[in-house]
């Protein structure tokens, strides 16, 4: 699924870039962190990274001896309020969720808070329950989504059992996910919250 604000900026790495450094506003970054983070290739990053430094989107951070060159997102930087709303899309990633986990195993559960809801410092951004889920591709395909959201994302994989068990005894992990805001995207064991 193409992003339409790859078309409207120029380019997916611009994109990928733009996110990471807006939505994490304190983090200090060198090129190839920022290019491996956004999964963009290095050279891509250090050129948007001068155009960001251009216009005074990101500074230059002071760095300690032979850390190299780190650079971090401006706060005094007029539009970034209006940045971070326009490119703060992730609930529409939410719904496209399933299809990108699906082939990690059995999913019988998704449900999803915290960044996928707009709340930035929730405890838990995913919760995938299933059986049979392959960890090792699990993984891939979340760092793939944080890459496009541009955030390291909060999740965890349960079993169905072990979910059903939490669930009952009302352990602090479900609870954390279920007593707060959150939407419920896949429910295949009719655990009949909303």
């Amino acid at each position: 699924m193409a992003d339409p604000l790859q078309k409207l900026f120029g380019s997916d790495a611009r994109i990928k870039l733009l996110r990471l450094f807006l939505f994490n506003p304190k983090q200090t970054y060198t090129v190839p962190q920022a290019a491996q983070l956004s999964r963009v290739p290095e050279r891509t990053a250090r050129k948007e990274l001068a155009i960001f430094s251009s216009i005074g989107l990101v500074r230059r951070s002071p760095t300690r001896k032979g850390s190299g060159l780190r650079y971090m997102l401006n706060p005094e930087f007029e539009y970034m309020s209006v940045l971070q709303n326009l490119l703060l899309n992730a609930p529409e990633r939410a719904k496209d969720i399933f299809e990108r986990v699906r082939p990690s195993g059995v999913i019988k559960l998704i449900v999803v808070s915290g960044v996928f809801l707009g709340d930035w410092e929730g405890r838990l951004d995913i919760l995938i329950v299933g059986d049979r889920i392959k960890d090792k591709r699990l993984r891939a395909r979340m760092r793939t989504l944080e890459s496009e959201i541009g955030r390291e994302l909060r999740y965890a994989m349960l079993a169905s059992d072990d979910f059903l068990y939490r669930l009952n005894m009302n352990d602090k992990l479900v609870r954390d996910i279920l007593d707060y805001p959150h939407r419920i995207m896949l429910d295949r064991l009719n655990i009949g919250l909303k």
